[in-house]
């Protein structure tokens, strides 16, 4: 199968990195269990969505993201297992270079930037699957969909829209090497 995955808060712990960075910067307290929807700055009232955003853009900040845990034993096995393995991501063109080598390559050593598409519109990348934590960019994809579990989505009806919900990596590998997608 061709599988594509996301980055941010699927096989990496973006959202985790940003409130610990935006707790420290702001001196404020705030759990990912506020976070319940796409505004991450929502929970952050009195300080303007720029400054909240504006964290991702400090020197350094992709390098405090860590992996998902189990994300990169399950991705080496897909691979092993004669899938091809894409990571489509809509990260943003002043980030990519950090977030390429200070996170993505250098959790995920076995991937090349041959399987790397950027792009806002994964519904115009084809493939047999998409496992990503945004909604918006499993609705309306032409590829079976596995919305992996983040604080933003967790009380969208994944089942009810054609979704299979999980909430680590290893419940991927079983979906996928069981045959159940």
């Amino acid at each position: 199968m061709t599988i594509l995955v996301d980055m941010d808060d699927t096989i990496e712990q973006l959202l985790k990195a940003w409130v610990a960075r935006a707790n420290e910067k702001f001196d404020r307290a705030v759990t990912l269990d506020e976070i319940d929807d796409w505004n991450v700055a929502k929970p952050y009232p009195g300080i303007s969505r720029e400054g909240i955003y504006g964290v991702t853009y400090e020197k350094g900040f992709w390098e405090s993201v860590e992996p998902m845990p189990g994300a990169a034993e399950a991705l080496k096995h897909l691979m092993d297992e004669g899938h091809e393995v894409y990571i489509v991501t809509a990260t943003e063109p002043e980030h990519v270079e950090e977030k390429m080598k200070g996170l993505l390559f250098r959790y995920f050593p076995f991937l090349s930037w041959n399987q790397v598409i950027i792009t806002s519109r994964k519904q115009m990348v084809r493939g047999d699957v998409l496992i990503d934590d945004g909604i918006h960019n499993l609705e309306g994809g032409a590829y079976r969909k596995i919305l992996f579990t983040a604080p933003h989505n967790r009380f969208y009806d994944a089942e009810g829209n054609g979704m299979i919900r999980v909430s680590t990596w290893k419940e991927v590998v079983e979906i996928i090497d069981g045959h159940m997608i």
